[in-house]
């Protein structure tokens, strides 16, 4: 096999970045999105060594350092901080993955400029409004049949498609999301200067979270950039488009289902602002600091989704199909690792098609590498994420 085109279902977080690992080997490839746009929802992603490193692997040396000086400023503390809902600290852990970089650790970035600076460079390459319906595969290649009609040929075609993968569904059949029982809400506080003030330091450690006597879990994740996007985007991308980001606090609260008073069918047909009453209702005997972040989110950004996940399954036959991220693995918020596994299983996948094309490795043991080492290392990790006993336990700190 000679002169590999590779076809990326999905212009997410993992697609993009295997995409930039494939332009700097100089290995062809297409993007397509189902969406006009890239991440057009979510807000603050947590970084650790696993996904900051597959970065930095992948992306070109201007890139990497516009990732690195739009991530948020080092916290107070690298941890993950457990408190009460009346602001007591109850317990402290380190973050799941290997021990990050002292001086410029790998903190957290806004989700959305994360995404301009993956899609920085390739924009050629990536289609929006372009999603891949199915396709099928022989000794030749790979077809794959876009929602217009048009066939695109390649020779490895990557699902990076998310969790409602349409290419796992005919891959994998069998393997379809698991309704965990819970449900996240996901929202914005402001962070001006006044503000920051009035909140303590312990809301500024790596991450805090807070949990209340009836199991309601909420996410406290500052984003404050270390060098304002559009100044640091004008000296290391000044071609590609990024927008201003403001200083924020993402406030994810998630709970059972049980706990709520609305069906899921009522609530699918509920607005942003309804979903902020349910957050004051929820929140409304916690501590007055707290209940002041919530008071103050925009409203337009609360949003509510079910917590669902992909489960892990045995090995599937190896082919010229291939998944990436929650099209395969899709698991909990607890660890934050998500984000970070869609790019480590980017930058490895990378690896082993840059051997198909330059050292001429047989394309079905290098998918098959692949494979077999996204599933030992992401796996436990999803183990973990979706063990409520090992996700909530904080090493418990003396009062």
């Amino acid at each position: 096999m000679s002169k590999l085109h590779v076809l990326i279902a999905g212009g997410g977080i993992g697609g993009l970045c295997l995409a930039q690992a494939l332009k700097k080997a100089g290995i062809d490839f297409s993007v397509f999105e189902r969406e006009n746009d890239v991440a057009k929802s979510g807000y603050r992603l947590h970084m650790n060594m696993d996904g900051g490193e597959a970065l930095k692997k992948c992306l070109p040396e201007n890139l990497y350092q516009l990732y690195i000086q739009t991530s948020r400023r080092n916290p107070r503390r690298e941890m993950a901080v457990l408190i009460d809902e009346q602001l007591n600290e109850v317990g402290v852990r380190p973050h799941i993955g290997a021990p990050n970089d002292k001086d410029l650790p790998h903190t957290a970035v806004n989700r959305r400029t994360l995404c301009q600076i993956l899609l920085s460079g390739i924009e050629e390459d990536v289609y929006f409004n372009r999603s891949i319906v199915g396709f099928d595969q022989d000794e030749e290649g790979v077809r794959a049949y876009l929602e217009d009609g048009t066939v695109v040929r390649g020779d490895i075609l990557v699902a990076a498609d998310g969790i409602n993968s349409i290419v796992r569904s005919q891959l994998l059949p069998g393997v379809t999301p698991k309704d965990t029982g819970a449900r996240a809400f996901y929202s914005k506080s402001p962070l001006t200067n006044n503000i920051r003030k009035s909140l303590p330091d312990i809301l500024f450690d790596g991450f805090t979270s807070v949990i209340d006597d009836k199991g309601s879990y909420m996410a406290i994740g500052p984003y404050e950039a270390r060098r304002p996007v559009i100044e640091a985007a004008k000296e290391l991308a000044p071609f590609s488009i990024f927008e201003p980001v403001a200083d924020y606090i993402m406030i994810t609260l998630n709970v059972s289902a049980t706990q709520l008073s609305f069906t899921d069918e009522e609530l699918r047909h509920s607005d942003s602002a309804v979903y902020h009453k349910i957050l004051l209702n929820l929140t409304k005997d916690w501590h007055p600091i707290l209940k002041g972040l919530v008071e103050r989110l925009e409203p337009e950004t609360v949003s509510l989704l079910p917590v669902r996940s992909v489960n892990p399954i045995e090995p599937w036959p190896t082919s010229r199909v291939t998944l990436i991220g929650d099209a395969i693995h899709a698991m909990p918020p607890s660890f934050g690792a998500g984000c970070n596994l869609a790019l480590r299983d980017a930058s490895i996948l990378a690896e082993q098609i840059i051997e198909i094309e330059k050292n001429n490795k047989n394309w079905k043991n290098a998918i098959f590498q692949y494979e077999e080492e996204m599933r030992l290392h992401d796996y436990p990790i999803f183990a973990m994420s979706s063990n409520n006993d090992i996700a909530r336990k904080f090493n418990p700190v003396n009062r």
